[in-house]
């Protein structure tokens, strides 16, 4: 059995096209859906009360930490397999569960995580950063450990046995795959429609705690010389996609939006 389990919070853009195909489904094994909404006050919790094929359970008591509702979903759903699949990420084939499950069947694989493709409205600059981060892998391969919990897939023996970190508020999923070394495999033809046009004040915020929780995973801090860089390298490279893509509307905006995220990641790795 595949146990999807599916977290939302105010997700009514995008939650009953999620949710319809994921009902539609081809794949071999039984799977239940469970899901589990963080007090959304949108119409998301009414809109999940009444799908009848969901199994619906309660968030734990008290704030909401990543790690604590993934470990308290694992723990109640019966599937051999789990997939993580956020309530924004809408599959975009009926055979998306099937393709993003079959490399868990070999035992050398720990985990394994989903193509993500831009939304129609996606900012240039965001879908330039998605089109890297997944498109053929060719790219991210060499980022290291690079992992995305939005749409993955799990042995539930292992997550059962490794636990996500409960303690962190960012990041558990690049936490999971670097505590246990684990053996990830990137599934292309597994594709789910997911980006947010952040604002700046979000992107501070997201990158800030993705630093802060990079320092207590212990990687090195970002050095100034390395931030710099790193701003002017990405900057350079959106200018390339807008250019190619005819975005100039974001000419401007490219050099802003990579400031606030690569100096905010930096402060965060100082804290």
């Amino acid at each position: 059995m595949i146990s999807v389990l599916m977290r939302s919070h105010n997700d009514i853009p995008y939650v009953k096209a999620t949710v319809e195909a994921l009902l539609a489904q081809e794949v071999d094994d039984s799977v239940e859906i469970i899901s589990c909404d963080d007090h959304s006050v949108d119409g998301t919790a009414e809109y999940l009360a009444g799908v009848p094929q969901l199994r619906r359970i309660s968030p734990p008591e008290g704030r909401y930490v990543p790690g604590k509702t993934l470990n308290h979903m694992i723990a109640q759903a019966q599937g051999d397999f789990i997939v993580f699949n956020n309530a924004d990420a809408i599959p975009q084939h009926k055979e998306y569960l099937k393709n993003l499950t079959n490399p868990l069947k070999n035992p050398g694989t720990d985990c394994v995580y989903g193509n993500q493709i831009a939304r129609k409205n996606a900012y240039s600059v965001v879908r330039k950063d998605y089109e890297r981060a997944f498109g053929d892998g060719s790219v991210s391969r060499n980022w290291g450990n690079f992992f995305s919990l939005v749409s993955s897939g799990f042995r539930k023996d292992d997550l059962i046995a490794k636990p996500f970190n409960d303690k962190i508020q960012y990041s558990e999923d690049a936490e999971w795959v670097n505590r246990n070394n684990a053996n990830i495999v990137y599934v292309p033809d597994a594709i789910v429609e997911h980006s947010h046009n952040y604002t700046l004040p979000e992107v501070k915020k997201r990158f800030y705690n993705e630093g802060v929780a990079d320092k207590q995973m212990g990687k090195p801090p970002m050095s100034f010389l390395h931030c710099v860089r790193s701003i002017a390298a990405e900057t350079l490279r959106d200018w390339i996609f807008l250019a190619k893509h005819g975005a100039f509307r974001e000419f401007f905006y490219a050099p802003v939006y990579r400031y606030v995220q690569k100096m905010s990641y930096y402060r965060g790795t100082k804290e």
